[in-house]
């Protein structure tokens, strides 16, 4: 059994998963058109581009049409504040919000949250959009590929949870933290804080996201279904990861992953492999390095950022090798994404066909320590779930192919030059262990 100390049901009716991203985005735009107390959205960035400037504008125009709508963003301070990959004088998305309040006549509170000092050290990467009395949850943040804007999308997980207990919580949680703590600066009104007290109030901020939790429910439906939240930031204490142990530790039967960029931390590895030794069937599903944001396949623009892909690939290699006998028992089910050229950024777990683990983290060691994460835990105990979760893991794998040895994966000779030469580099180094500690 999971250990959770606080749970509130919910029926199995007012869960729905969207099958795609592009039903994803109708989807929230169809909550904010409607929306009449609350919209509180968490996430990494909301971009400026085509996707971003359309969930943004309808924003807007639903603070116009009710005025009296509470609208609160949270995006990272850092990431809020430069350009793309490569874009060293753009400003960043806060240039967009900034005109874009400007322009309006209502105003709605874009929050930068500072995590920690510099973006590789942390981020925010805590998410969910709460409309009124629902929360959307999902690992995406707002942006065109994301968001399937113009036919490629960033495959992920789309859960709409109909529950004002779980989109209270999670509103308290950034109101308490964020607002009311006056540690996360509007990103689109004034003036930033200077570099002093920035640096300040992320030592505070730090400090309290390390020992802040989800409050326990103060009332309780008696539903089929059982939810529970929780939140984690840095290694020592982390309520998140202790979940996802449990869950993993106290698995009997089924274990299912999802994990977009292969990196497992080594507590997670132990169990995962406890759970093979007792015989649990594990189903592992990764995303091929083809389906990395990071991946170019062109050598004449090849920079070396984007061996991040060629990384978890032989991090990968090293596992299916390892463990062997394990695929080769059927125990062990690993599944490689790709399609087009789509990217994959879906994460979780599901136990026993019972506990639904819905999260961003990357189950990697970034996320186990440097960064904001988040998660929602569905306790399904009579199955209402499973047909739900059986449609959609057959979306998720439709475009994978399964791998049964080292050999199914190209080798570091199978790489184009450039790659395969900085990997080499890499490894006579020992840069490698830096890399696989911030990916």
């Amino acid at each position: 059994m999971v250990a959770v100390n606080s749970m509130v049901g919910i029926a199995a009716t007012d869960i729905d998963i969207a099958n795609t991203a592009a039903d994803f985005k109708q989807m929230l735009l169809a909550e904010i058109a409607q929306a009449k107390s609350r919209v509180y959205i968490s996430a990494l960035y909301v971009q400026d581009d085509t996707a971003g400037r359309e969930v943004l504008d309808a924003l807007y125009q639903a603070k116009a049409k009710t005025p009296t709508l509470d609208i609160c963003l949270f995006v990272d301070f850092h990431r809020a504040q430069r350009g793309l990959i490569g874009q060293k004088e753009h400003g960043g998305n806060r240039e967009l919000y900034l005109a874009l309040e400007q322009q309006q006549t209502e105003s709605i509170n874009i929050y930068g949250v500072p995590v920690k000092r510099k973006e590789l050290l942390g981020v925010l990467h805590l998410k969910g959009m709460v409309i009124d009395d629902v929360l959307l949850y999902t690992g995406a943040s707002i942006n065109d590929i994301y968001l399937q804007q113009a036919g490629r999308y960033r495959l992920d997980r789309y859960y709409r949870l109909h529950s004002k207990a779980l989109a209270d919580n999670f509103c308290e949680y950034l109101q308490r933290c964020f607002i009311d703590s006056a540690l996360a600066p509007l990103l689109n009104r004034g003036v930033l804080p200077d570099a002093k007290v920035v640096k300040r109030n992320i030592l505070r901020l730090t400090k309290l996201l390390k020992s802040s939790k989800y409050r326990p429910f103060n009332y309780v439906r008696s539903e089929d279904i059982q939810a529970s939240m929780f939140v984690g930031c840095g290694r020592r204490g982390n309520q998140l990861n202790r979940v996802i142990r449990d869950l993993i530790r106290s698995s009997r039967d089924t274990l299912v992953i999802f994990t977009p960029y292969f990196n497992l931390p080594k507590p997670l590895l132990r169990d995962l492999d406890a759970a093979l030794k007792r015989g649990v069937k594990v189903t592992l599903t990764v995303g091929d390095k083809k389906a990395n944001d990071f991946y170019n396949a062109d050598e004449a623009t090849f920079s070396t950022v984007e061996i991040v892909p060629y990384i978890y690939e032989r991090l990968l290699a090293t596992f299916i090798a390892r463990r062997q006998k394990h695929l080769d028992n059927g125990n062990l089910s690993l599944r490689l994404w790709q399609h087009d050229d789509n990217s994959f950024h879906l994460k979780g777990l599901v136990v026993d066909e019972r506990y639904h683990l819905l999260t961003g983290s990357n189950l990697n060691p970034r996320a186990w320590s440097l960064d904001l994460e988040n998660g929602v835990l569905l306790d399904d105990a009579k199955g209402q779930l499973v047909d739900k979760f059986t449609a959609e893991f057959q979306r998720i794998t439709q475009y994978t192919r399964t791998i049964t040895k080292p050999s199914d994966i190209e080798s570091l000779q199978d790489y184009p030059d450039k790659p395969r030469k900085l990997l080499k580099k890499l490894r006579m180094t020992q840069i490698d262990r830096l890399l696989k500690r911030f990916l």
